[in-house]
């Protein structure tokens, strides 16, 4: 048996539709948005009385896909600190190929972007960074250098 592809990566967030404006900007599309609730999902991830709603995007004309998470019931846990650094068990965060990351961060600022470090150049291969998004989300940019 094989693993047929990756589907999506979920990121559970406070802001849904602050989430939506940041992965759009960034160039992603929405493909749908829906409520996710009763005995069967609940079942599934293991809560009791779990109402979701759920965005997912999509990378338009290429593979891979977030799905955006909030929780209505039970609420989201927060975890201690609240936004934890880049070392922090589980998961790390989500890359994307850019074709200008100066260009991309310029649009990602006004959603609440923010560098966790700084804009570093890898050898003669890469330009690399990460940031922070809505809820805390790492997201990492990667510009190739040709």
């Amino acid at each position: 048996m094989t693993i047929q592809r990756m589907d999506n990566v979920g990121i559970v967030v406070d802001d849904l539709d602050a989430a939506v404006a940041f992965f759009t900007a960034l160039g992603m599309e929405l493909e749908g948005r829906m409520p996710i609730e009763g005995s069967w999902a609940g079942k599934v991830v293991g809560l009791d009385d779990m109402r979701s709603e759920i965005a997912m995007m999509r990378i338009p004309g290429a593979p891979g896909r977030l799905e955006l998470a909030t929780y209505h019931s039970p609420r989201a846990i927060v975890p201690e600190p609240s936004v934890t650094p880049a070392n922090t068990r589980g998961l790390h965060r989500v890359m994307f190929a850019v074709d200008d990351i100066e260009d991309t961060l310029a649009r990602l600022r006004p959603h609440g972007a923010e560098l966790v470090g700084e804009v570093t150049r890898f050898e003669d291969s890469f330009l690399l960074c990460y940031l922070r998004g809505p809820s805390g989300i790492i997201v990492a940019l990667a510009e190739h250098l040709n």
